[in-house]
């Protein structure tokens, strides 16, 4: 079946919605925190080479950027057809393609031609290296988009906080451009100690934080929500890892343009100097949970609200409630907690996924649909249904 025809019975098949299929991403340098229901026996599926599965992402178009040997399709979320026993696959990058502001609305549709943002479970058992996400401007000179990013802590896969659940932004204020390129010189040298210029926050599941581009984070151990602009830029600025993990020297220098390779001047500019020694960087960049519309059986809530590029909201429905829940956006979903219906798909959250295994947990709500209303009812006498729901750019239903 060719993948227009996948698309076109996928989206009749779920009435305005896609069931998406995992995509399972995995990190070199990385260690897995084992919090994303993957089987203990899967997490280095793609073999040791390839490094632990510590990110798993929603509604994405956007490719993996894991060097040489990263798959075709690695970070594409899979559309799923199922019939008569039969599992046909797209990819939501062609629904999107096809289906066009059908499904993503024609706002989002004009502007970017694109679905333009994923989000992704991050689940790391320690710290990433102090890094950076590049803006527009300086993403576009190796062809690739900005990303500006936001975390969320769900508390339904944090069991546990991993090795370090406090997490480096920025720079301390008063930091001077000469200490920070000094750091930067040292990278070769062993530690070249430049979270010594940063201030740690301790992270508590049920809150978040915004990440604009061009903010030096060094994301703590916490499984983390993360909406995102559709990238995978990025430039790591810290060398040594709790003095053991050495970061490679290709990753100082990754998404730089080939003549300005080796240039230190080139990784300064590319920070936001303002934003990262911000004295007030709490009071502009932690978010704790705002209420969005109440609801009868159900409450939602603004998790992910200080950027323009995304936001994202949790839902709960109560136990054995029955509710329709309108939205003015297209949006991707996962289901965290609990089982029942959404519109004409079953939704459950496995206690436990093999790698390639197929979910009832992730789907993909079209404009239309979301503006009509999604029913959802929860199947259960005792468990709330929880999902969290990602939407692109300048969501009409966002508070200013």
């Amino acid at each position: 079946m060719s993948a227009k025809a996948i698309i076109e019975r996928a989206i009749d098949q779920g009435k305005g919605i896609l069931r998406l299929a995992p995509a399972w991403v995995p990190r070199s340098f990385c260690i897995p925190g084992r919090r994303i229901k993957l089987h203990p026996d899967d997490y280095y599926a793609l073999g040791a080479e390839r490094g632990g599965i510590d990110e798993r992402w929603f509604a994405s178009t956007t490719p993996a950027d894991n060097g040489p040997l990263t798959s075709p399709d690695e970070g594409l979320s899979p559309v799923v057809f199922e019939h008569a026993g039969r599992v046909e696959r797209a990819l939501l990058r062609d629904a999107v393609a096809e289906l066009k502001g059908g499904l993503i609305g024609e706002r989002l549709w004009k502007r970017y031609g694109a679905w333009p943002m994923y989000s992704k479970f991050f689940d790391n058992q320690g710290p990433l290296p102090h890094h950076v996400h590049h803006a527009d401007r300086f993403a576009a000179l190796v062809g690739k988009m900005g990303k500006p990013e936001a975390y969320y802590f769900p508390p339904q896969v944090n069991n546990h906080g991993g090795d370090f659940p406090f997490t480096f932004f920025g720079l301390e204020p008063g930091t001077t451009r000469e200490q920070l390129r000094e750091c930067l010189l040292s990278f070769d040298r062993g530690d070249n100690r430049i979270t010594d210029l940063s201030r740690a926050y301790r992270l508590r599941p049920g809150t978040g934080w915004d990440v604009p581009p061009g903010v030096l984070h060094a994301p703590g151990s916490l499984c983390t929500y993360e909406p995102q602009a559709a990238s995978d830029v990025f430039a790591m600025y810290q060398s040594v890892i709790n003095n053991r993990q050495v970061v490679p020297r290709e990753l100082l220098w990754k998404d730089t343009p080939a003549d300005r390779v080796g240039d230190v001047e080139r990784l300064l500019e590319v920070l936001d100097w303002e934003k990262n020694v911000d004295p007030d960087f709490v009071a502009h960049r932690f978010m704790a949970p705002r209420p969005a519309a109440p609801g009868d059986g159900f409450s939602e809530n603004w998790i992910c609200w200080r950027s323009a590029a995304f936001s994202a909201k949790e839902l709960t429905v109560q136990p054995g409630r029955s509710v329709t829940v309108r939205d003015a956006a297209a949006y991707g979903l996962i289901g965290l907690q609990g089982h029942g219906r959404l519109g004409a798909w079953p939704i459950e959250s496995p206690a436990l996924i093999r790698f390639g295994q197929l979910t009832h947990d992730e789907y993909f709500v079209g404009e239309a649909t979301a503006r009509a209303g999604v029913k959802i009812v929860n199947e259960s006498a005792s468990d709330p249904l929880v999902m969290l729901k990602h939407f692109g750019p300048e969501n009409p239903d966002l508070p200013a």
